[in-house]
């Protein structure tokens, strides 16, 4: 499956921060990086985490929602 994963720049925490909006539960952001590259590594990484997690627990993953509507 696969969730959207959007990175913005925060002045504010001088890093890239990661926000999975299919993940609405979690704290958001869920992570960040000094470079675009690590910050997408580092969302990878959290993406494997709770998804293993949720289904260990018999959880459902979460739909995916599309960010924009194609017409």
């Amino acid at each position: 499956m696969k969730y959207t994963i959007v990175i913005q720049w925060s002045n504010e925490d001088n890093c890239f921060v990661v926000f999975l909006p299919e993940f609405e539960d979690v704290m958001q952001p869920v992570t960040h990086g000094e470079t675009y590259q690590e910050a997408f590594e580092n969302a990878q990484e959290v993406l494997e985490l709770l998804t293993e997690s949720l289904i260990e627990e018999n959880k459902p993953l979460p739909s995916i929602k599309p960010l924009f509507k194609v017409a």
